[in-house]
């Protein structure tokens, strides 16, 4: 328990202590937090209480404007600040609570801040690793017969990201231009998207950099897996399958992804540890593991259309339907000596469950145009349109509480005009 009130349907319980970049109207510095009720504990002001063996003398990590230097100081200090925070927002410490000065320079309301991209990020990496989600694509796309492709079930496929458009939940999306071909007979012509999409993802940021040319043994990649956010991996399909031949898509892809600003560390995911997915054929072994690296993490999707005043639940999922563990997607990528570095964020790809009311993107509950998506008496979607607002969120579910990861949330703007 904490001192500081919570209540059980708050995504910020004591079980869960995020991190997130914030700043205020008052100050306009961006300050690493952590998540406690309704409440951001300003790390800066308490920093001298970080005195355990392992942090003691880094404490200067909790001065910055983004994580990344608290994410490199690896496994070790990630288990000891956690454990020194639930002690000072416990019932039975006096440290915080009975110090009325710091307490009112350490805590901010939430309400009042204002959260940023949480580390500065160099790479990124979309994965493909939810097997219903593929599957659903193949059969639309490829055939009933072979709806996987051939390689899928053998290895973690993915492709590179664009950072410089990852933006923060609440940053509006702007309807992306690019060249389409509508009709195959015809020249391909210019402009907005008519197919725009969400995708519905989670991610996990990396800590500790690797060595060039040195691959991450699968046995050690949780030391390098910092903690996870919900990502809104944004497509135009219609951009996307123009481009996508011969190389993979480029505009309808990097235009932007939206992700939640709290970063869940792993320990809080640990209690919601449940059986990775049963994987036939058993993968070559530098992706095997034997301990459990998958997490019942509730996922859901909301569209608040711009014709209705309340958003409607379109998509119920769980991260659990993913096939290739985190693990699994860092050994792969670093298995040719790709390094990594503090900030860098690794994707899941579309998460989709078994059934209709589980699928993660539009193009799946719409099957490729061929179904409306009904959101309320005369009111449709197959694709997004203006106005629309997107809400994703992530929970795992305790006794009496919940560690949840705050919205996933972006309004769709109209495109530019040229």
């Amino acid at each position: 328990m904490s001192f500081i009130e919570v209540s059980a349907d708050c995504d910020f319980p004591i079980q869960n202590l995020p991190y997130g970049v914030f700043s205020t109207k008052d100050n306009h510095q961006h300050k690493i937090g952590v998540a406690i009720g309704d409440k951001i504990l300003d790390l800066s002001v308490i920093k001298h209480l970080f005195n355990g063996p392992v942090l003691n003398g880094s404490q200067e990590v909790f001065n910055k404007p983004v994580l990344n230097d608290f994410m490199a100081l690896g496994y070790p200090a990630w288990k000891e600040a956690r454990a020194r925070l639930q002690e000072l927002l416990g019932v039975n410490c006096d440290e915080l609570k009975g110090n009325a000065e710091l307490m009112s320079r350490a805590f901010v309301p939430m309400g009042s801040a204002t959260m940023h991209v949480p580390a500065e990020i160099g790479d990124y990496s979309d994965f493909y690793a939810s097997i219903y989600h593929v599957k659903n694509v193949g059969l639309m796309f490829r055939s009933e017969e072979n709806p996987l492709p051939s390689n899928w079930k053998h290895l973690p496929s993915a492709h590179p990201g664009r950072t410089s458009s990852i933006v923060v939940s609440g940053t509006p999306i702007r309807r992306p231009l690019g060249q389409t071909r509508p009709d195959a007979k015809q020249p391909p012509v210019f402009g907005p998207t008519k197919l725009l999409d969400f995708e519905l993802e989670m991610a996990f940021f990396t800590g500790p950099s690797s060595k060039f040319s040195q691959p991450i043994n699968i046995d050690k990649a949780h030391e390098h897996i910092f903690g996870m956010v919900v990502l809104n991996d944004w497509t135009a399909h219609d951009i996307y399958a123009w481009e996508n031949l011969p190389v993979a898509g480029f505009l309808g892809k990097n235009f932007a992804t939206t992700i939640s600003p709290w970063v869940v560390p792993m320990e809080a995911l640990k209690p919601f540890t449940v059986p990775n997915m049963e994987q036939d054929p058993k993968p070559l072994p530098y992706l095997q593991h034997n301990d459990d690296y998958n997490f019942d993490i509730n996922l859901e999707v909301k569209l608040k259309a711009h014709e209705l005043d309340r958003p409607q639940n379109i998509c119920r999922t769980n991260y659990k339907y993913v096939y290739w563990t985190a693990k699994q997607q860092l050994a792969h990528q670093t298995i040719n000596g790709c390094n990594i570095n503090p900030g860098d964020i690794i994707a899941s790809g579309s998460i989709s469950g078994p059934d209709e009311g589980s699928f993660g993107s539009l193009l799946e509950m719409n099957w490729n145009r061929t179904k409306n998506i009904e959101l309320a008496k005369d009111v449709n979607r197959k694709f997004l349109e203006d106005g629309d607002d997107v809400i994703m969120t992530a929970y795992c579910q305790g006794q009496g509480f919940r560690v949840g990861f705050g919205e996933c949330r972006s309004k769709v703007l109209p495109a530019i005009k040229m």
